[in-house]
């Protein structure tokens, strides 16, 4: 069995997902291979994986035609449905909703896309998120759901043993846009070295994606709470090279802090806690599946900058909570998002769609 996988472009949380479940995939005899329309940094992660970067669609049917595939997964972008069908494809369809921004952002674009959905396309994969759901349950209620947990490489992707840096590290991944909410990240940073000055703020981003009048409120923020000197940057680290950096974080003392509005599953905040480092997060929906407070990691109410430092100073000086929030936290990623369980469920949804 052949399956494409298509997204915009191989960055982020999507491009971590594709890569690792055609990994995951190709070891039960099924084989995934990508499509992105353009080149992005997270190419650098892909090995051994049949990628194509095209939006050509001379050479996407010529794509389509050579390998037959057996299902082709659309992660986000419902015009490539209509694009799909026009070029010839007509086997099983399936859109998938990662992401899409705050609530008001994934109901807009699930609305424009709803047209497209009943038209072409067989069924939606979404992820265990609630307003995702819910969404698609109320505006697309014709259209078969399959609900699939994202999955994680635990065995490779864990804490290793590194030399920590000397003094508590506070991390944060994402891009310089609105939902990440990196505006709130800043302040939050400000206000902890008012109690602990010495700590460092680590940020780790795709210096190609950005939204440009975020960039440049940014420079002037940084600017204005004197952050210049504090901040590390962190840009296209390889994915392979993260189990180090967060493992570094959990050691030094610090934690993740994760701001977004809304997330749709929240890679970096799994993936921190796989490598025992504390995360402090927003309830952004999507990590809901990983973080019980004050067992897993730690909520704050987004908005609420006192809280937020309350609840990162207490993961920074209480031992014993630290100690018990990174090692049930490693286990919870272990046990919940593990490769064989993606294949299972992955396997009965093609079934399910007559593709075996």
């Amino acid at each position: 069995m052949k399956v494409l996988f298509t997204f915009y472009v191989p960055s982020g949380g999507v491009e971590t997902l594709n890569r690792l479940r055609c990994i995951a995939l190709q070891k039960h005899g099924i084989e995934g291979h990508l499509l992105y329309l353009q080149w992005g940094a997270g190419q650098q992660n892909i090995h051994n994986i049949p990628t194509y970067i095209t939006s050509d669609d001379s050479e996407i049917s010529s794509l389509l035609h050579e390998h037959n595939y057996d299902a082709i997964v659309v992660i986000s972008d419902y015009f490539m449905l209509e694009r799909l069908r026009s070029l010839g494809y007509q086997g099983p369809l399936l859109f998938e909703a990662q992401g899409f921004g705050t609530l008001e952002q994934a109901t807009a674009t699930i609305t424009e896309a709803a047209t497209f959905l009943e038209r072409y396309c067989s069924a939606v994969l979404l992820p265990q998120t609630s307003h995702l759901i819910e969404i698609f349950i109320n505006l697309c209620p014709w259209l078969p759901r399959f609900i699939i947990p994202n999955l994680l490489e635990t065995s490779s992707f864990t804490h290793l043993t590194t030399e920590s840096p000397p003094y508590p590290a506070i991390a944060w991944v994402g891009r310089l846009e609105a939902n990440k909410n990196w505006k709130e990240f800043l302040n939050i940073s400000y206000q902890l070295l008012q109690i602990q000055p010495n700590i460092g703020i680590w940020m780790f981003q795709d210096a190609n994606l950005f939204d440009e009048r975020d960039r440049d409120e940014f420079t002037i923020m940084v600017q204005q709470l004197h952050l210049d000197s504090v901040i590390g940057y962190f840009s296209n680290i390889p994915h392979h090279e993260m189990p180090r950096y967060y493992s570094m974080v959990g050691d030094s003392g610090g934690f993740l802090l994760s701001t977004s509005i809304l997330e749709g599953f929240g890679y970096a905040v799994a993936e921190a806690m796989s490598c025992k480092c504390p995360v402090l997060s927003t309830d952004s929906d999507g990590v809901r599946s990983f973080i019980t407070h004050n067992t897993t990691g730690k909520f704050y109410p987004r908005g609420n900058i006192t809280k937020a430092v309350e609840e990162g100073i207490e993961i920074m000086r209480n031992k014993p909570l630290r100690h018990l929030i990174r090692t049930q936290g490693q286990k919870h990623i272990a046990s919940h998002f593990s490769p064989e369980q993606y294949v299972t469920s992955f396997r009965q949804m093609m079934n399910e769609l007559h593709v075996f």
